[in-house]
């Protein structure tokens, strides 16, 4: 892919200059919270990925230090270091101060690039309280330091070297961020998306703020294989992954697929230049086309499908289908600053070619396997057509099409959605509290008894049917699965309330796998919450205060200087311990309440713990609960 491509101080281009990152920071990195601070580290490392895809760059090394400033190391061209035509000032220094400078817009510098806006550097620079950059190029060590956004010292000469790249050092600033506490679990699922769709680079991610630093080394010589391997490690492949490439005019695809037999949903990642594209664009439509078309006509072919069936629908031909589509373009068009949707219309033609002609070949030329996929898919197409039955059924009985709210259901008086939250209580006592101390103007309570099904086993037809989770799906009113309609939610805040015991943590994995695989959306959107009920009551004299763990109720007798001896510590078993005004002022009241929103920063990792706790496979399991027990904190609750 590398070319000699001429790269100096005349490819960087000056759109304006940097002003109000500081005042307006959620324009820029989306927010001022953790998901905004590791947002800072992902802008640095666009610009180390745009020079391994340009050809230049083969390692990445990212260390978080023990005060959790961030360093970027990586061994590309480095940052131009001339004086800039257009400004006069040094070019890395243009890169660093002014905003929309970069070397990604004459289109010459970086044949395909994930940075667009040219914003990266400049805006962490503004964010962070000091910058220190180094460009190892042309046989020295340039150094320059910056403080929120302001050069501190000039370009300087520190050394020689015999190397090329850039070394980037900045500590988030604490005036602007609502912590600088780095994650480093965010950290790596992230580098590890990255390894994987850039074959053959090597990521590492150093954490120096340990006793004993921790470090792990991402490389994956078969790129998007092995990234589909890796997604599907806990389930039962039904064959070896499927891989594909295809280039035109500049715009390169690479698609890998694998079918498996223990999955009812399909797990397909979409990727533009290195950017996952979550709400899919034209490459995935493509791809869903495709697949789609080749797997009718091959079934038509051998009769495998009949004159008088029906032909597959895109959903029977996708469910347990785990499918990576990466493409790079030189000119991506993104629907919205979030870039989110690939809009470049010649992607789909490119990616409908290539499975059309590759695909095809592949279960022309591996029958076993083709039989096996259309199998799996003819399975899924029965039981979507016994869900839509069931679905009928249910509406002829006026659950899920009907004013007729479930019997347990305590409605609120409120009809704006937006103003109104339910509380999804585990068992009739907990749920009978929940009634009398509830605020009826704004609150519903629904109230839920015994397990529910384990959706992650399960096909939609036995969702439909399932008495424990009908009640959810007409309260909410949404339906769900194809049928999900968010406009129709009649509660903006939907609130799990479950004890805090082994059970209860069962209910609420139970419910919100259901949410992830039938209702996306109220989770995506942000409308799913867990409520944290306190754990213990403490009474001395008349005064009583409520903690929601052990360390809270260390904390509480250190500050007061309580003795244990002088209190009345109550425990709370479940939630129908508490009386209806103890429930209303420690879990349900707007004003004192915690309650924690339920996000997903990564969608693969949420799509992999989903399987693993909820799955067909005990190993993975049993594996995930031994690697992270001695992690657990606030296991109560």
């Amino acid at each position: 892919m590398q070319e000699n491509i001429k790269y100096d101080e005349s490819n960087i281009q000056v759109l304006e200059g940097l002003e109000a990152v500081r005042k307006r920071p959620g324009m820029y990195i989306g927010s001022t919270s953790s998901r905004g601070l590791h947002h800072l580290v992902y802008e640095i490392m666009d610009n180390s990925i745009d020079e391994a895809l340009a050809g230049y760059c083969t390692k990445i090394t990212i260390i978080i230090n023990k005060d959790n400033s961030i360093t970027n190391i990586d061994n590309g061209r480095g940052i131009p270091v001339g004086i800039h035509p257009q400004m006069g000032i040094p070019t890395v220094e243009v890169v660093h101060t002014i905003l929309h400078a970069g070397g990604k817009f004459d289109g010459k510098g970086y044949k395909v690039s994930g940075g667009l806006h040219g914003v990266g550097a400049s805006v962490v620079n503004a964010l962070s309280e000091y910058m220190i950059v180094e460009v190892f190029r042309d046989g020295k060590i340039y150094r320059q330091r910056y403080e929120r956004g302001k050069v501190v010292t000039g370009l300087e000469v520190v050394g020689q070297t015999d190397v090329t790249g850039t070394k980037t050092t900045f500590l988030p600033d604490r005036e602007i961020f609502e912590t600088i506490e780095f994650d480093y679990e965010v950290l790596l699922a992230r580098f590890r998306e990255l390894a994987f769709l850039n074959k053959g680079l090597t990521i590492v991610l150093r954490d120096e703020r340990p006793e004993v630093p921790v470090e792990k080394e991402l490389h994956y010589e078969g790129g998007i294989v092995s990234f589909v391997e890796y997604m599907d490690r806990n389930k039962s492949p039904l064959h070896d992954p499927i891989y594909y490439t295809g280039e035109k005019d500049g715009s390169f695809v690479e698609i890998a697929m694998q079918y498996n037999k223990d999955s009812y949903v399909e797990n397909i990642h979409s990727y533009a230049n290195n950017i996952s594209t979550a709400e899919g664009g034209t490459h995935l439509t493509g791809f869903k086309t495709a697949i789609t078309k080749v797997l009718n006509d091959y079934a038509r072919k051998y009769n495998i499908i009949k004159e008088n069936e029906k032909n597959l629908l895109g959903e029977d031909v996708r469910e347990g289908l785990t499918a990576i589509i990466s493409v790079k373009l030189p000119e991506p068009q993104f629907e919205g600053q979030t870039k989110t949707k690939l809009g470049n219309s010649e992607i789909r033609t490119l990616v409908e070619n290539v499975i059309s002609e590759k695909f095809e070949s592949y279960l022309e030329e591996n029958p076993s396997i083709a039989r096996v996929i259309l199998d799996k898919c003819l399975a899924s197409s029965r039981a979507r057509e016994a869900a839509r039955k069931a679905r009928e059924l249910t509406r002829r009985k006026s659950v899920l099409e009907s004013t007729t709210l479930p019997g347990k259901l305590a409605d609120c008086t409120e009809k704006d959605p937006s103003l109104c939250e339910i509380f999804i209580v585990e068992g009739d006592s907990a749920g009978g509290s929940a009634k009398q101390g509830r605020d009826r103007r704004f609150q519903a309570i629904l109230p839920l008894w015994g397990k529910m099904l384990n959706v992650e086993k399960s096909r939609v037809d036995k969702v439909y049917g399932n008495e424990k989770l009908a009640p959810v799906i007409t309260a909410l009113g949404t339906s769900i699965s194809d049928d999900f309609d968010i406009s129709k939610l009649r509660y903006h805040k939907i609130i799990i309330m479950a004890d805090a015991d082994v059970d209860g943590a069962h209910i609420r994995t139970l419910l919100l796998t259901f949410f992830y695989r039938y209702m996306y959306p109220l989770v995506e959107n942000g409308h799913v919450y867990i409520a944290q009920p306190p754990l213990y009551k403490i009474a001395h004299g008349k005064e009583e205060v409520y903690a929601y763990d052990d360390r809270e109720l260390a904390k509480i007798f250190e500050e007061k200087g309580w003795k244990k001896a002088d209190c009345t510590v109550q425990r709370y078993k479940g939630l129908g311990e508490m009386n209806p005004e103890q429930l209303w002022e420690t879990t349900m009241n707007p004003e004192t309440r915690v309650i924690l929103r339920v996000e997903l920063e990564d969608a693969v990792a949420a799509d992999e713990i989903f399987t693993v706790l909820m799955g067909e496979k005990v190993e993975p399991r049993k594996e995930f609960i031994q690697t992270y027990a001695k992690n657990v904190r606030n296991l109560d609750i």
